[in-house]
């Protein structure tokens, strides 16, 4: 990586920082410009750019996240869901800041919906509705259930201050999945 591409990044990072700092003090659409500009320290000719506005900036915040979420659920394919949840509550601990402001606010419903979209997509091959408890339901019906639970249960992970750790999350939303897909 050349001595641009690290202040590109550097900058960027700056930015999504920015925001998110920023989120935690105010809703995002109080956010401006020229906080952000403040907050990352760079000059608002900078953020554009960069980004197209502020929505630019959160749109390409979530689906850096959203993508790195799906990297991670195709290097877990092959385990039981309590392992493949660990790989994801333990992204969720890493990442915590943005979570809780994606989740435990008001800020961004937006990524709410994201979120349950790509659970969706990713679900879709775990929901067997031609046998066991599942049979004859409505398949895209069993997988939106599934889907919205996991997210449900995130938030509630991330709006309660994370009361148990991510391996116990891990855990309970495996057994959870477990007992609803197969």
């Amino acid at each position: 990586m050349g001595k641009a591409d690290r202040r590109i990044k550097k900058t960027q990072d700056a930015l999504k920082n920015a925001v998110l700092e920023l989120m935690a003090e105010k809703s995002f659409d109080s956010i401006t410009i020229q906080d952000l500009s403040d907050r990352a320290n760079v000059s608002r000719g900078t953020i554009y750019l960069h980004y197209m506005d502020k929505y630019d900036l959160l749109d390409k915040l979530i689906e850096t996240h959203i993508n790195e979420l799906g990297v991670r659920c195709k290097a877990v394919a092959d385990l039981d869901f309590v392992s493949g949840s660990i790989i994801w509550t333990e992204y969720f601990e890493e990442n915590h800041l943005f979570f809780s402001m994606m989740l435990a606010s008001k800020g961004a419903p937006f990524f709410r919906t994201r979120f349950l979209d790509f659970l969706h997509e990713e679900f879709k091959d775990e929901v067997d509705v031609t046998q066991g408890k599942n049979k004859g339901l409505n398949e895209d019906m069993v997988i939106r259930f599934v889907a919205s639970a996991y997210v449900g249960v995130v938030e509630w992970w991330f709006v309660n201050e994370r009361p148990i750790t991510h391996q116990a999350l891990a855990e309970q939303l495996g057994a959870l999945m477990d007992r609803n897909c197969n």
